[in-house]
């Protein structure tokens, strides 16, 4: 069973990362850059600002715990522990892949864009509750995750595990904060 899951595993990263073109090499890189998003960050900064006014740097210490956790936990729970090579580490697949930009660390099971983007916008959801900032935060992490697959530098069960991950993480880390603040708020 696990042999098969595995396959159809790398039979999908096979088939998604098969889908390329010059133009989207360009738009996938420039997705899983470090501080491509920043502008959106400082947008969702001033969102949260405008909207909890004083509790802001509580809310943002919270979002900080998020990303430290999930960045964290997808490294030494998994990636360290399970030491699934990532798809450009992997021999069997030297010459089938299609790698755009360098390949980063040997080891590929979770992703931890995935874990991050995910934990962070499950937080900002739970956070909003608002229909158009879900469609928005969602499709932010699923664009960036996906850019992972597409650059050849991660599986699509990477991913997936990753986002699971990140939204236990980030849903976990609202719940705590939130319970917190009324806790605290209130004296």
């Amino acid at each position: 069973m696990i042999d098969y899951l595995v396959k159809l595993d790398t039979d999908l990263f096979l088939f998604l990362n098969g889908l390329h073109s010059p133009f989207w090499d360009s738009v996938m890189l420039f997705a899983s850059g470090k501080l491509t998003w920043l502008p959106f960050y400082l947008l969702l900064i001033y969102f949260i600002a405008r909207k909890h006014k004083w509790n802001t740097l509580w809310w943002l210490l919270a979002i900080a715990v998020v990303v430290l956790l999930a960045d964290q936990l997808s490294v030494h729970l998994f990636k360290n522990v399970f030491q699934r090579l990532r798809p450009c580490h992997n021999p069997d697949l030297s010459g089938v892949i299609h790698l755009v930009g360098r390949c980063g660390g040997k080891f590929g099971f979770v992703s931890s864009h995935a874990t991050n983007t995910f934990g962070v916008s499950v937080f900002l959801i739970m956070l909003y509750r608002n229909r158009w900032a879900t469609v928005g935060l969602l499709s932010w992490a699923a664009f960036v995750s996906y850019s992972r697959i597409y650059l050849g530098v991660h599986y699509p069960a990477d991913v997936i595990f990753g986002a699971l991950l990140g939204s236990a993480i980030g849903y976990g880390v609202w719940h705590f904060a939130n319970r917190l603040m009324n806790r605290y708020s209130k004296v």
